[in-house]
């Protein structure tokens, strides 16, 4: 079963929903201008895997909103991002973005659901 494991806030004004978050919440947020982006952490992660210490729980990030990311987005984590793209497809969803690289971590695609929803997919980079 592939797991929600990220989630992306999209912001009109970035500065703006960053204090926001972190004021309403607690939330620690971490600016990378070079990636346009921002680590938003909700919850205590393991200093070697960085995944998130407290069970159920998921970190995620903030970028200027723009297409495809205009709402709120769930990313899900799979083994195969073109294995994944082929059961969505199938089941009548589309890719909107492909497969593309993300640093040094992983890989990042979107897709819209059979509702239009914008759903993220992530795959880790193999060793």
């Amino acid at each position: 079963m592939d797991s929600v494991v990220h989630f992306e806030i999209p912001a009109d004004d970035v500065e703006r929903a960053q204090k926001f978050y972190s004021e309403s919440f607690g939330w620690n947020i971490n600016s990378i201008p070079e990636m346009r982006y921002t680590i938003v952490s909700t919850t205590e992660s393991d200093e070697k895997t960085g995944a998130p210490k407290n069970p159920g729980a998921i970190n995620g990030g903030m970028l200027k909103r723009q297409e495809p990311v205009n709402n709120v987005v769930i990313t899900v984590n799979v083994d195969s991002i073109e294995e994944s793209a082929k059961k969505i497809e199938a089941a009548g969803g589309k890719i909107i973005r492909e497969k593309m690289p993300v640093g040094d971590m992983g890989f990042a695609a979107y897709f819209t659901d059979t509702e239009g929803n914008v759903v993220g997919l992530w795959e880790n980079k193999k060793d």
